[in-house]
């Protein structure tokens, strides 16, 4: 089973953010359909708008399939049928529309002569089209199902070459604090070794955007046939990694910048995980908030104390009087 995203509420989404196109929600199915689907998903991906000019048997006799298949395949989108599917591309449809103008506002790519103000604005536009992207396609249930693994495994390897070694290292920490045996490889030839050394009770994450790094494929390959549940964490979720992997999670991000490496996918891939590391919190809460408690603790020491005004209004407010004590004193006083 592959981790997908879908919608979870509508009504959270700020009018201002603009919503990712039915094109998005195809691609992130496409590990999940049949070769007459396929050939559906090809058409509208070539030509988004046949579904305005189609009836249904029309769609499929293009497509080169049945009527029965075009509503199977709205089904796996997400949509009852194909007349619900038509009214969501010709929103779709109109949103491209109004996302073209608000893209030549504030979140086209950055140029030489922007001021600074411009150049925030593009970064925090392109930053915020990206996480809700993201959220648009998690499939929760799958993600729960992930990390319940995750919360009984014996060990998680974690394995991302450059950026995406950084993203690995951060959830390696996180799980580890929280009780998780876990470590990061951003080598391959180390990553290899410990992806050697998996079985059927661990869990290998790799994380690339582009889904297509030789070293985290090779590593999550490794890791595979010594029997782990593989997870991938990419922007692609037809690349190889995607493909390879029992599970994928697809981050999405979709303004180019001066790197290929693109800045706002960094924001999708921490989200995700973010999300993912909770839900193994979830699992066994108890545990986690001791740990994480225990490991406060032991810094705490090597904080600065505060100073100042908060110091000294922390100071004039007095302690809290335990609730027990509270109680005792008012039947005394009865």
């Amino acid at each position: 089973m592959n981790a997908t995203v879908k919608r979870t509420s509508n009504d959270r989404m700020p009018a201002s953010a603009p919503t990712p196109g039915i094109g998005m929600r195809i691609q992130s199915r496409l590990p999940r359909m049949s070769e007459a689907m396929r050939k559906i998903a090809k058409l509208l991906l070539d030509s988004p708008d046949a579904p305005l000019r189609l009836s249904i048997t029309e769609l499929a006799d293009a497509a080169g399939t049945s009527p029965a298949t075009v509503t199977r395949f709205c089904r796996v989108i997400g949509y009852s049928g194909y007349a619900p599917f038509r009214v969501a591309v010709a929103s779709d449809v109109g949103r491209e529309l109004a996302r073209d103008r608000w893209s030549e506002d504030i979140g086209r790519a950055f140029g030489p002569d922007d001021s600074p103000t411009e150049v925030m604005s593009t970064l925090l536009a392109a930053h915020t089209r990206s996480l809700h992207a993201t959220a648009e396609f998690i499939d929760l249930e799958r993600l729960k199902d992930i990390a319940a693994r995750i919360a009984i495994c014996s060990h998680v390897d974690l394995y991302g070459i450059g950026g995406s070694a950084t993203m690995a290292e951060e959830m390696q920490s996180r799980l580890y604090r929280i009780g998780i045996n876990s470590h990061f490889w951003p080598e391959v030839h180390t990553g290899l070794t410990s992806a050697a050394l998996q079985d059927e009770h661990c869990v290998a994450i790799a994380i690339s955007n582009t889904g297509r790094t030789e070293e985290t494929i090779q590593m999550l390959e490794r890791a595979k046939s010594a029997g782990a549940l593989t997870v991938a964490v990419t922007n692609s979720p037809e690349s190889p990694l995607a493909q390879l992997a029992d599970e994928h999670i697809v981050t999405l991000a979709n303004e180019q910048f001066l790197q290929p490496d693109d800045l706002s996918a960094k924001h999708s891939q921490l989200f995700v995980l973010d999300l993912l590391y909770l839900l193994v919190a979830q699992q066994n809460f108890g545990r986690t908030t001791t740990m994480l408690s225990v490991s406060a603790q032991a810094v705490s020491p090597h904080r600065r104390p505060l100073r100042g005004r908060r110091a000294a209004r922390d100071q004039e407010q007095p302690d809290a009087e335990p609730a027990g004590d509270h109680d005792r004193n008012d039947k005394e006083h009865a």
